[in-house]
């Protein structure tokens, strides 16, 4: 009996081979499992060397080590060759083995390379326990490990050895960077904690059904693996959560989250909007659905009196509230200044049946996430850029566009042609920003030179641009007009330190608020989907203005003025020009219109900046959770650790 269903198992693992096979030809793809001797073909080996017998899961087999047996089998280790030949009676054999009393002990010889297994000794073997479901398969192997590059499938691979070395695990590949340490991060666990036995087996039990339950919604269709899904996952739901709830609760809570699953699998998961949304026509039929109430609430870390920051989103709420009269109901909630007090504040702010939430700093997005998927009738907006997830609506301001102005200004003031410029962060727009002053100094100044420091890196910006003799400086800009001034902005200053402002970027949330409010209340709110919105509106729309100095020169006052007029018209555009790099790359010849994902992204300076984009390794560690979060490298930040609010 157990012999004849060998045979019967040989036969319709042959059939689907065969059917594998014929769909990747047709596909134009390799019919037979990829060589790995042919993958490391130009590949700088580091070493090569026995690593250790394990329970590998099945899915980590992938190919052969060398060419000689590929043409027997398809590309998941089904069976090619006919039933009459001596490859069809081992592989029967090997079969009533497994069927019977007797199983298959051997362990297979393999080669490890980059996390995937290719097989040195024992096809046969692998081929019938992955027909017959087996989950993992004893191995013995030896590690190929190749030179540490820039390719990050490689540095997230020297990631996963730490990850290996600690937890024992292949269940999970990564093929970015610090997403190893997010999962560890995640689950709770120190990155120098070694997993027990019984971790293992919690976390396998929960990652199976995780899996599962991904593909059978559908997930393989989606570009990307169940590792990355369980990374986003994880971000609403505690780990505990993984292994309790039951298949239909894990079922509805992947569906729940489902549109953030897509639209952070996409290669560009952010829609940008430029400008605030055309008010619709209005009908009789719409007149009669369209709101004429809403609860908008305000989430906000820190307190008027502490912070410029939230000083300036909250007289955004009170320009909304005068704005919008009758129209609205808003409470604003203060003090999120952890994850859990975050949390609590939303779900406070919903149980008052707030209809709209604003969450007022990027630091606030997990908390936002986790609630928005808790409440998927109410709409969530936070206060960051570039932002991968659908059910959290993102907004800022095109702030390069001020800096543009002030740094026409400062071109026009500085008499040494020595303009010193303070950088935040090296975030998504910083860049753009600090090159957009560039450009506007070197419209009014040829010769303009802007040198770059970081308040995020050791040292004191403004007192060490005096002693270089450089007196006039780009440094914070103005959260709130009319506020700190003098401690904002560019300014100039003598000798002693002494600051006379010339100009700064400040913003004007009012102005967004109102007309987002206004939108919904009209029914043009662009509805949920699953792509990530994110609003990046300048000063076309109101949103951000520059405060200018009445003690400008009459001159360079008007030009600023010009200037101002020209971007809020459209007719001005900073980037709109010639444009080198520091390393020489002409980026613009001068006709071409940079697009926003362009804009937002620039990792480079212009050639008329001296100074560098600081890696993460050299930002000060209270600076260092704003940089994970938001920084252009945020991608590639290894280790991760749990982050928290500050």
């Amino acid at each position: 009996m157990i012999a004849d269903e060998a045979y019967n198992q040989y036969q319709t693992a042959l059939k689907q081979g065969l059917r594998e096979q014929k769909e990747c030809i047709a596909r134009g793809q390799s019919p037979y499992p990829p060589v790995l001797d042919e993958l490391l073909e130009g590949v700088n080996v580091k070493s090569t060397k026995l690593v250790a017998t394990a329970e590998i899961p099945v899915e980590r087999f992938v190919g052969m080590k060398s060419a000689g047996r590929t043409a027997a089998f398809s590309p998941s280790f089904l069976p090619l060759l006919p039933e009459d030949t001596e490859f069809a009676t081992k592989w029967i054999t090997l079969c009533s083995d497994h069927l019977s009393d007797v199983g298959i002990r051997d362990p297979l010889i393999c080669y490890e390379y980059l996390g995937n297994f290719y097989v040195q000794e024992g096809n046969k073997r692998l081929s019938v326990l992955k027909f017959n479901g087996s989950p993992r398969i004893n191995t013995t192997f030896y590690r190929v490990l190749p030179e540490l590059t820039d390719d990050p499938r490689v540095q997230a691979y020297y990631e996963f050895l730490d990850f290996y070395q600690h937890s024992g695990l292949y269940d999970v590949l990564f093929t970015q960077p610090g997403d190893y340490g997010k999962l560890t991060a995640l689950l709770g666990f120190a990155p120098d904690q070694d997993w027990t036995e019984e971790d293992r087996r919690r976390f396998r039990s929960g990652f199976h059904y995780f899996k599962k339950v991904f593909s059978d919604l559908g997930g393989q269709r989606l570009p990307m693996t169940p590792e990355d899904a369980l990374l986003v996952w994880l971000q609403v739901h505690p780990y505990s959560e993984l292994t309790a709830l039951r298949v239909a609760a894990l079922k509805k809570s992947l569906s729940d989250m489902w549109d953030n699953f897509v639209s952070t699998a996409d290669p560009d998961p952010v829609v940008r909007t430029e400008a605030p949304p055309t008010e619709a026509k209005s009908t009789l039929f719409n007149h009669l659905l369209k709101l004429n109430h809403i609860h908008v609430a305000f989430v906000h870390q820190r307190t008027v009196e502490t912070s410029a920051w939230t000083a300036a989103h909250d007289l955004g709420r009170q320009h909304l509230e005068q704005a919008l009269g009758q129209a609205v109901t808003v409470r604003s909630y203060f003090g999120a200044n952890s994850p859990e007090e975050a949390e609590a504040l939303l779900e406070q702010a919903v149980a008052e049946r707030a209809d709209v939430i604003f969450t007022t700093t990027p630091q606030l997005i997990g908390a936002s996430l986790k609630a928005s998927v808790r409440h998927p009738n109410v709409r969530f907006l936070n206060c960051s850029v570039h932002m991968p997830y659908s059910t959290v609506h993102t907004y800022y301001c095109r702030i390069y566009e001020a800096k543009f102005i002030t740094g026409a200004i400062a071109g026009a003031i500085a008499d040494s042609n020595r303009i010193g410029y303070v950088g935040s962060y090296p975030i998504y727009g910083v860049p753009a920003s600090i090159n957009a002053f560039a450009l506007g100094a070197r419209m009014t100044n040829p010769r303009a030179i802007v040198e770059l420091k970081w308040s995020c890196l050791p040292g004191n910006p403004a007192q060490e641009f005096i002693e270089q003799g450089i007196y006039v400086v780009s440094n914070r800009d103005t959260p709130v007009g009319q506020r700190g001034h003098m401690a904002y902005g560019t300014y100039e200053m003598d000798s002693t330190g002494m600051r006379k402002p010339l100009g700064s970027p400040v913003w004007l949330w009012g102005k967004f608020y109102e007309n987002v409010i206004r939108s919904i209340l009209s029914e043009t709110w662009s509805t949920r989907t699953s792509a990530a919105v994110n609003d990046w509106w300048g000063l076309s729309s109101g949103v951000i203005d520059v405060e200018l100095s009445k003690s400008l020169p009459a001159g360079v006052l008007s030009l600023a003025k010009i200037l101002r007029q020209g971007l809020r018209d459209g007719v001005i555009d900073p980037f709109r020009s010639r444009i080198v790099t520091q390393d020489g790359r002409v980026i613009n010849e001068g006709s071409r219109i940079l697009s926003a994902d362009e804009i937002l992204h620039m990792d480079w300076l212009c050639d008329n900046v001296v100074g560098s984009i600081p890696s993460y390794d050299e930002i000060l560690p209270i600076s260092q959770p704003t940089v994970r979060m938001l920084g252009i490298y945020r991608d590639q930040i290894p280790d991760i650790q749990q982050e928290v609010i500050t």
